[in-house]
């Protein structure tokens, strides 16, 4: 099903009449914010995961990502940002207040790592599931590398509420209201967002630099300058973590995952799960007695697809992200191209909620037809240009196949996303959506206000290495969040969520009677044996 092809005018149009207006004001949205633990200087942290934290496996608000040393930070959906902001700085002061002489690392590329063995894999217990979570990022370690996993991004959930899809819907496509409709819409809304991806990094990105130990013994074509001791950057980089030496999957480029609809999407992903790979099937035998991957296909579960947005539906207990999308359709839109946030103590600052909400709005309602592969192929290779080089005032990025500077496009994005802006901001009697967006369009006219840029200009003009400035930071925002107060999470009740989620993992072990392989037989033999793994 497709979206009919009207005018953004008309659209906006709609989106303007008093009760689709009213509508927005429902727009949730939730973070997830990964992080390392490192040691007082700088080095990664090998200790593991606290207990007085909770379970890594159960806890709904802190956990871990791929290491044990890599916390994940996650909010429930919200209406507001400032509720969000304050549980995230909550989670970030109750963590904190556990962590003796730790920090919380900064940036999105490590901190300084002498090899891949350094980097402890995330532990989960020894329930099958957790067993499960180990041996899926053992897999990921073998693939790729434990560097690359210990990249941390900051990512946006947001969804919009049924009222705004069935008033939505009922005046565009005329199509019934429906999962289904409601799946096709945020699937227009993905189109539009990979077009337009490149915004993304240009204004958020803040890793133009790297720890020489990243790049250690690998081969890159990037060329690279030094600065200090052992600091690497590219001049007009915005986001090295975007790039081809950060969180992706080349082995991924042949997939042709399909983003028109989400059953065609869902087709395509489950393709992937099943391709064997012959790369990985050297992977495929034991090493002292102990599995080595989930199994040897191009991805081992349909999480390890490295995307820039997913579609997203909640998960049951023992139901696979695809199948809950095959099921209930598409709930919210994850947005993963966001670096943390260097100059916040919690990797995210509000003025971004605003922006990235008139964003996702204008992608939802702008015009969003199908995707040929070369359409796809263009969006990859616009996105590649700006975490390479997007301050590059030679830069030119493609758009339907005609050059365009990367300032003139983001006028044209910029003129339509201000009459969003302006609704957002009459339906929640505010000024916050335009202001955000004024604050983003300096960063267009004077590229030297991104983060990249402002980053860079540290590091250079203060002679101070990537590391040091990392510790600085991490230093300066432990002290600040340590000094603040609980605003919406209080510590007695963070202390009852880490004992429920102890509880929780202890039952789930006692529930275990399948042995390991069993289980493992089952989960990749069985058609209705699910499992979502995160």
């Amino acid at each position: 099903m497709q979206i009919h092809s009207t005018t953004f005018a008309q659209r906006l149009a709609i989106l303007q009449q008093d009760l689709v207006k009213s509508s927005l004001t429902e727009i949730k949205h939730g973070v997830e914010r990964e992080t390392l633990r490192v040691k007082p200087d700088g080095d990664l942290a090998q200790t593991p995961h606290n207990s007085l934290f909770g379970s890594a496996l159960t806890h709904d608000f802190i956990t871990t990502d791929f290491s044990e040393s890599l916390l994940e930070f996650i909010t429930p959906p919200e209406t507001s940002a400032d509720v969000t902001l304050s549980q995230l700085q909550d989670l970030h002061k109750y963590v904190l207040s556990h962590m003796g002489d730790e920090k919380l690392w900064p940036m999105s590329m490590p901190c300084f790592i002498r090899s891949d063995d350094d980097i402890p894999l995330a532990q989960y217990g020894t329930s099958n599931i957790g067993k499960m979570k180990t041996l899926y990022r053992q897999g990921l370690k073998n693939r790729y590398g434990s560097m690359m996993q210990a990249i941390s991004g900051v990512h946006f959930n947001f969804s919009l509420p049924d009222s705004f899809w069935q008033l939505w819907i009922s005046q565009t496509s005329h199509d019934d209201v429906n999962k289904d409709s409601i799946s096709a819409s945020y699937f227009a809304l993905i189109r539009n967002y990979r077009r337009f991806c490149w915004l993304i990094p240009y204004l958020y990105g803040a890793s133009p630099a790297l720890c020489g130990s990243f790049i250690k013994g690998k081969t890159t074509t990037l060329p690279f300058k030094k600065h200090g001791k052992g600091t690497y950057y590219l001049p007009y980089a915005t986001s090295l973590r975007m790039s081809d030496l950060g969180y992706t999957n080349s082995a991924q480029s042949g997939l042709n995952i399909c983003y028109n609809e989400v059953d065609t999407y869902i087709q395509s992903l489950r393709k992937a799960i099943n391709k064997p790979s012959l790369a990985y099937q050297k992977y495929a035998q034991r090493k002292d007695g102990q599995l080595q991957q989930l199994n040897a296909n191009v991805l081992q579960i349909e999480n390890e697809l490295y995307s820039p947005i997913r579609p997203k539906q909640p998960t049951k207990r023992l139901e696979k992200p695809s199948d809950a999308l095959d099921a209930r359709g598409v709930n919210y839109v994850e947005v993963r191209a966001l670096d943390v946030n260097p100059f916040s103590a919690i990797g995210i600052e509000r003025n971004q909620f605003y922006f990235l909400d008139v964003f996702l709005v204008y992608c939802a309602i702008n015009p969003s037809e199908f995707m040929q592969a070369e359409q796809y192929q263009e969006t990859e290779t616009n996105l590649k240009a700006v975490v390479n080089a997007g301050r590059d005032p030679e830069l030119l990025l493609s758009r339907q196949g005609q050059p365009i500077s990367l300032p003139q496009w983001a006028d044209n994005l910029f003129t339509e996303m201000n009459e969003v802006a302006k609704v957002l901001d009459s339906a929640n009697n505010c000024s916050d959506y335009t202001q955000a967006l004024a604050v983003e369009w300096q960063k267009i006219i004077n590229p030297a206000l991104t983060p990249s840029a402002r980053i860079l200009a540290t590091l250079l003009n203060n002679q101070q290495d990537n590391g040091q400035l990392g510790i600085t930071l991490a230093d300066t925002y432990k002290q600040q969040l340590l000094a603040g107060k609980y605003q919406q999470l209080s510590e007695a009740e963070l202390d009852s969520h880490a004992q429920l989620s102890l509880t929780k993992q202890q039952e789930i072990e006692a529930e275990d009677v399948q042995s390991f392989d069993e289980f493992l037989a089952d989960y990749f033999g069985l058609a209705d044996v699910a499992l979502a793994v995160n």
